[in-house]
């Protein structure tokens, strides 16, 4: 007898179309507006998002010759931003911050080469916020609304007031949203920077401290690099609607900052491409030599700065240029680009000799070294080619930074992209667990053989030589640079004892040395898993350090079971999953603004010497101090 067909399963009617107002949109695909949620604990999560939103409308306002003066102040979780702009026009402050499609950058007249053309911005830091206060300052009246979660509470009205023109936002993030959040000022003080370099003589106050900027990108990449490590002067160069500068230092790789009308595409697009060929082409021309694009571009270290009207990003967080014209009907960005350095860049080359003569050196250092490697490359390409057909090193997942976007539900695809994922672990049992854990959509788990070699010091020519960095490097697709990354995040993911430790510090050392745009492009980061699980037959609680175990068995009470993890395998799949979903902890690998990435290789591991061995004394000293110290409080 055939099973007769359930009929209430995935039922498709009338009842199953939904139709959503704009808030409820926002709050239910928030990744579609602001990319991933995260804790605050990553430069790119969404708490910051959200500032950057309310002040790229800041910006557009001193772009457009309104209010030199922008302030922020963040107390706990209470963000203020005020501007000293036009102000909202009174009667539509209310529609700006809660009316999809609402704003005055549909005006070509009103804003021109504007970043946020899509009305979309205020309205999702509204939605997203627990509360929400706007308050407009024009021509001698204010007015101010407020709002719980994008839901208008209290519309005030209009007032007298002696404050100079412009607008005033107040929110605080949703925390059903944005879970344990809290903001880092260090990632601030960078995005801060970052809209001084590309602003000069905008003046932004943050939290009391002044920043300022004279010589726009000039000032950028001198914060960016070290005066040791470049190999001749910084280049600046501008024009209308475009400014660059340029040097080359001694690391692998191409080491690129690009901007759009302000916005830091931290993905790329037309515009970086475009930069990167005509560099490669006038250098060519310049020195009448058809080098290699890889050795003109290896080392190069550069910001680019473009300004377009109706720029088109290839997400609302508008992390990559889609645009193909500078204008409207103006040329092409590749044309654009190339007139400007084949004339510019040109000039100044023959103007500086000097400066000519040291880049020359450069591109055929790069030369020499490519070409003693070309054939150790060869086969060691053969030889990951062969090896993916049989190892399984890499589970790889569904999705990759570098995949075209479909023609339709292209936000959805690009917000996935951002958790695009590859853990790097040692081990079967850990390797193991991650796997079975993962989402399968975003995540990838590349699996090491024991600990990798500490290649401080070495050449490239070891990564091809090397099985596990060439297959890790085959992984990433980085071969030819970050343009072919696979996955937006690379999580090292290391047992809590001293070879996990181990193996963490040489997998730094391996980025740092070899891949250090990475890092610099804030690519790496370090997972934190619990070090404890406290547990009695009602609550399980899992502890990160000494500090919330402590707490936790103060919470619990009555002698509850304590289980101290040290390696990954002891975590259950089930446990696993907790631990690497919407809620991971993960530090970031950074290095400080000025840091010389090759003394900090030598000093962590180069020889074994005195300076090193206070260091760790020291520190392990303040540790042990601080854990008796927690121990004696929670007793």
């Amino acid at each position: 007898m055939a099973k007769e067909k359930d009929t209430n399963l995935f039922e498709y009617n009338e009842d199953s179309i939904k139709s959503l107002d704009w808030k409820e949109h926002i709050r239910l695909r928030p990744g579609m507006y602001i990319g991933k949620l995260g804790d605050g604990s990553s430069p790119d999560d969404g708490i910051y998002v959200l500032v950057k939103e309310v002040l790229d409308n800041c910006i557009d306002e001193f772009t457009m010759g309104h209010g030199k003066v922008i302030e922020l102040s963040i107390e706990g979780r209470e963000v203020v931003i005020r501007d000293y702009g036009r102000g909202i026009p009174l009667g539509k402050v209310v529609d700006v911050v809660s009316k999809i499609n609402t704003g005055a950058k549909y005006d070509s007249k009103a804003f021109q080469k504007s970043v946020g053309l899509n009305g979309v911005g205020t309205k999702a830091v509204n939605a997203l916020s627990n509360y929400f206060r706007v308050t407009s300052v024009r021509e001698g009246k204010e007015k101010t609304a407020e709002f719980e979660r994008g839901v208008l509470v209290k519309e005030h009205k209009e007032v007298k007031s002696d404050e100079s023109n412009g607008t005033r936002v107040t929110f605080i993030p949703d925390d059903t949203v944005f879970r344990n959040f809290k903001f880092h000022p260090e990632f601030l003080e960078n995005q801060i920077w970052n809209y001084c370099f590309l602003n000069a003589g905008l003046k932004i106050i943050f939290n009391g401290k002044t920043y300022v900027s004279k010589n726009g990108l000039l000032d950028l990449l001198q914060r960016k690099s070290n005066a040791d490590e470049i190999r001749y002067p910084i280049i600046h160069l501008s024009g209308n609607d475009v400014e660059v500068a340029i040097t080359h230092n001694n690391d692998y790789g191409e080491d690129i900052y690009s901007f759009v009308n302000g916005q830091h595409t931290t993905q790329g697009g037309t515009h970086q491409q475009a930069f990167r060929e005509a560099f490669v082409k006038t250098i060519r021309e310049f020195f009448k030599k058809d080098y290699d694009a890889s050795d003109i571009r290896t080392g190069i270290v550069a910001a680019v700065s473009v300004r377009v009207v109706e720029p088109v990003f290839e997400s609302q967080t508008k992390t990559k240029l889609g645009s193909l014209n500078v204008d409207v009907n103006g040329p092409s960005m590749r044309q654009f680009m190339a007139d400007f350095l084949g004339k510019e860049l040109d000039n100044y080359l023959h103007k500086n000799p000097t400066v000519a003569d040291a880049l020359k050196k450069r591109i055929e250092q790069s030369e020499r070294e490519r070409k003693e490697m070309a054939g150790i490359k060869k086969l060691a390409n053969e030889r990951a080619k062969k090896a993916n057909l049989h190892n399984r090193k890499l589970r790889d997942c569904r999705y990759h930074l570098n995949d075209e976007p479909p023609a339709k539900g292209k936000e959805e695809f690009l917000s996935k992209l951002q958790d695009t994922t590859i853990f790097i672990t040692e081990g079967d049992s850990a390797s193991g667990s991650i796997t079975k854990a993962r989402s399968v959509d975003t995540q990838a788990v590349f699996s090491l053989r024991g600990k990798p070699l500490n290649c401080y010091g070495l050449t490239k020519k070891v990564v091809y030589e090397n099985e596990e960095f060439n297959l890790l490097q085959h992984a990433l697709n980085i071969e030819e640079g970050m343009d072919g990354l696979r996955f937006n995040n690379i999580v090292i993911a290391t047992d809590a004892d001293v070879d996990g430790m181990h193996i963490r510090l040489l997998l730094m050392t391996f980025f740092l040395q070899f891949f250090p745009d990475l890092v610099k492009h804030e690519k790496v980061y370090v997972l934190e898993t619990p070090l404890f699980r406290v547990r009695n037959k009602q609550e399980t609680i899992y502890c990160f350090d000494e500090q919330e175990k402590q707490a936790a068995i103060k919470k619990l009470g009555a002698k509850p079971e304590i289980t101290r993890f040290k390696g990954l395998g002891e975590i259950s799949p089930d446990e696993f999953a907790q631990f690497i979903g919407a809620d991971m902890r993960k530090q970031l690998m950074r290095v400080e603004e000025g840091d010389h990435i090759q003394q900090l290789l030598e000093y962590y591991m180069g020889k074994n010497t005195m300076d090193r061995q206070e260091f760790i004394i020291d520190n392990l000293r303040v540790e042990m101090d601080k854990v008796e110290t927690e121990e004696a409080v929670a007793s």
